[in-house]
């Protein structure tokens, strides 16, 4: 159903860490959400597809994206009850599009699409390549950091979103992310 794509409506800042794989999305929204002393919403398809790769050796496929979507979306909803302040997204729905669209033929799910254009954060924090990439069991893209990158820039571009590019190291990322936040919780 339609519904499980969804925001519900909260009272809390969203923020979305975004961008290529690793670099340093977890990490820094761990760190956001302690500074915070709020919750974060993690990446529900590293856990999906990590219990794949485990259980099955398979890595993601078209018919997984849905699924993925949805359990993301349950979390974020979940947690968006928990708090009152900010809510630190270790993804959304728009990342997960970008995949669908590098990974499989330029395609998305259209009702993944559709709701990953619908629903609102307040700001992106678009993470770049500066940091070293770390190989692990679903990470397959090294050498084409920087076309990732640009490929996440100009989605946020082309949907009008809200973003900041984090560069340098994870205490320079947090300042930033910090000075950009308690700005946005300062104009509410």
């Amino acid at each position: 159903m339609e519904k499980d794509f969804k925001q519900t409506e909260s009272n809390c800042i969203k923020v979305v860490l975004f961008g290529p794989e690793s670099t340093g999305k977890t990490t820094l929204a761990k760190k956001l959400a302690r500074h915070y002393n709020s919750v974060w919403v993690r990446e529900y398809a590293r856990e999906y597809l990590q219990n794949k790769w485990n259980n099955q050796r398979k890595t993601c496929e078209p018919k997984d994206l849905p699924e993925i979507a949805k359990g993301q979306i349950r979390l974020e909803n979940e947690l968006s009850k928990k708090t009152n302040s900010v809510l630190i997204c270790d993804t959304d729905l728009l990342e997960t599009k970008v995949y669908s669209e590098t990974y499989y033929s330029d395609t998305c799910d259209p009702i993944i699409e559709k709701y990953a254009i619908e629903n609102s954060y307040d700001l992106y924090f678009l993470t770049y390549i500066d940091v070293p990439w770390v190989k692990d069991d679903l990470r397959d893209k090294p050498n084409e950091r920087m076309k990732s990158f640009k490929i996440f820039e100009n989605t946020l571009i082309k949907y009008n979103r809200p973003y900041v590019i984090l560069k340098g190291n994870k205490q320079k990322r947090l300042n930033i992310a910090i000075k950009h936040i308690d700005g946005l919780m300062k104009s509410m």
